[in-house]
């Protein structure tokens, strides 16, 4: 069974705007499918938790044994860092929007007591050992392209206004990459221009009509 995983961003949850508008799609999709007698998309988008490796864990265990050719990853800001582990570690193939690329730098600024974006009573503690755990998650030198960029695509805006998109796009150098002028870090268009190229690229071969 095709499986794809949706990997959210820091601070926020299958209730972004992104995970729920790819959610819908997929579920159309899927009905599509079965009405074909294929099997159905195999749909997870779980809340991570905080830390770093609790979160690999957590999808680990989701995953089981899928992997490569059977597994396709969408990650979003931290979500794509975390896509980008998982997907070298699996060999599965990965969408990635705005990824983050390192993570231990830009997040130590935010060691402490946060709350989540979608749910502001939800509190969580990010630790000094959270830095930590995602430095034992790089995938080779983050100074030099990624490692088999064959397997990402990449959707980066030049309006990102929480991180740099030269740093991305020289991080991915290599891979499919759309470098969009304008735009920002949600990607607030991505329901109506980039869903349906980003699941094109996850599904492909394994669905053939979206």
């Amino acid at each position: 069974m095709p499986t794809l995983l949706y990997l959210h961003g820091f601070r926020s949850s299958p209730q972004s705007a992104k995970a729920r508008a790819t959610a819908q799609r997929v579920q159309r999709i899927n009905a599509q499918r079965v009405a074909q007698g294929e099997p159905p998309i195999r749909w997870l988008c779980p809340q991570l938790p905080p830390s770093p490796r609790d979160a690999m864990t957590l999808c680990r265990n989701l995953l089981g044994d899928t992997c490569g050719e059977n597994l396709s990853l969408i990650g979003s800001s931290l979500g794509g860092f975390y896509a980008t582990w998982l997907a070298h570690t699996l060999q599965a193939r990965a969408a990635l929007l705005n990824p983050a690329v390192d993570p231990a730098r830009d997040l130590r600024g935010q060691i402490g007591s946060l709350t989540a974006w979608h749910d502001p009573t939800l509190q969580f503690n990010f630790t000094a050992a959270h830095v930590d755990e995602l430095r034992a998650l790089e995938v080779g030198d983050l100074r030099a392209p990624v490692a088999e960029p064959q397997r990402y695509y990449v959707i980066i805006a030049q309006g990102d206004e929480v991180l740099d998109w030269r740093e991305m796009a020289a991080r991915y150098r290599g891979a499919k990459c759309d470098i969009l002028p304008g735009g920002d870090h949600a990607l607030s268009d991505y329901a109506e221009r980039h869903l349906d190229p980003v699941l094109r690229w996850c599904l492909n071969p394994a669905s053939t009509e979206l």
